[in-house]
């Protein structure tokens, strides 16, 4: 997205039941609602603002409180825009930067208890089955097997995929590496437009990567063809906003879309070129996000050299699109009874 705060209400108070997904990483705070509509949802709204959580966490092993603050900020404005409506049910997830820090537990608690979301820490593995939940039309098109991979601000997270013609696909391995975007730039103290930065970060991503391909020899199975390449992130959707020179971000013409290794990489170039201030001044990216948009093209660079697949698959969904899904498939179990759980409706996990 081109600022770090962004809105939009597209619909009205619709007569089909809400249902709300809230995800709080290492960067950011996002919220969706969404109705039932076909097999998928209609969105309703959706909040996402940069709230850096994971500040310093590299060094000091806390949340600290400015970072603790931001997001409380936030979340009041999340639980605030789900109260607007009837939503009958709410998922909050917590990611890497709660799983890390010591004090983790004690923030979720006390988002609890000021702001009333059913807030919970998920596993790795679990983020895992939520982007997989969300880009299942995309994992379906074709191919024998998938590389699915989320770079966030904490972590990446890999899913090593079968695919079958007419069955959910099946998830072979799976792979939650500590490195995201704002802990590589904070163990590396750069943005990545310094002198050998880039190349040093993308160096440290492909040794940490190196022992999931060993296990799993993805690059002999990329080889032999066949296999699908599918990115969900900040990252990969602006190297799309930048390959198709956009003039501003545009969610409609990213998701779905498919780059070639060559337009990715020229991407990559032409960021690297722009540097920290033009990344600021770029309507695909903005102030707030410049400083972590190189360190994720590095983690990106490090796939791309280990698993060098002609085609990526660009998805602009990820973890609250997976949550709604959920929640829907849920309520449909339980045959549209509305679960009580107090303040907010929480859904199943």
């Amino acid at each position: 997205m081109s600022d770090g705060e962004h809105h939009a209400v597209t619909e009205p108070r619709p007569a089909l039941p809400a249902f709300a997904a809230l995800d709080l990483g290492t960067n950011n705070c996002r919220l969706l609602v969404g109705t039932p509509a076909g097999k998928g949802f209609r969105v309703l709204d959706s909040y996402s603002r940069i709230v850096r959580l994971g500040e310093g966490l590299q060094r000091t092993g806390l949340l600290s409180a400015d970072a603790m603050d931001r997001a409380m900020a936030a979340l009041h404005g999340c639980a605030a825009r789900i109260a607007r409506r009837p939503v009958r049910a709410v998922r909050a997830i917590a990611t890497e930067a709660c799983r890390r820090a010591a004090n983790g537990d004690a923030f979720l608690s006390r988002v609890r208890s000021e702001t009333g979301l059913p807030i919970a820490v998920i596993s790795a593995r679990e983020e895992i089955d939520l982007a997989m939940e969300s880009c299942l039309p995309l994992l379906r098109q074709g191919g024998r097997r998938a590389l699915l991979f989320d770079i966030g601000g904490g972590s990446t997270e890999f899913a090593w995929v079968r695919l079958a013609p007419a069955d959910r696909p099946e998830l072979i391995g799976t792979l939650s590496l500590p490195l995201g975007v704002v802990t590589l730039a904070e163990r590396f103290g750069s943005t990545g437009d310094e002198a050998g930065a880039f190349e040093a970060m993308q160096d440290h991503v492909l040794q940490a990567l190196s022992p999931f391909e060993r296990l799993y020899c993805i690059g002999h199975e990329i080889s032999q063809g066949g296999v699908r390449f599918l990115g969900t992130s900040g990252t990969v959707t602006t190297l799309a906003g930048i390959a198709l020179d956009l003039p501003r971000y545009s969610r409609q013409a990213v998701d779905g879309t498919v780059l070639s290794q060559e337009s990715a990489a020229a991407a990559v170039r032409h960021l690297r070129l722009l540097g920290s201030s033009g990344m600021a001044a770029h309507p695909c990216i903005g102030p707030e996000r410049a400083d972590f948009v190189l360190p994720g093209c590095a983690i990106f660079a490090a796939i791309q050299a280990l698993w060098p697949i002609p085609e990526i698959v660009v998805a602009d969904r990820g973890l609250r699109e997976g949550m709604l899904l959920r929640l829907m498939r849920g309520d449909r179990r339980r045959g549209h009874r509305a679960p009580q759980y107090g303040r907010f409706g929480a859904g199943e996990g």
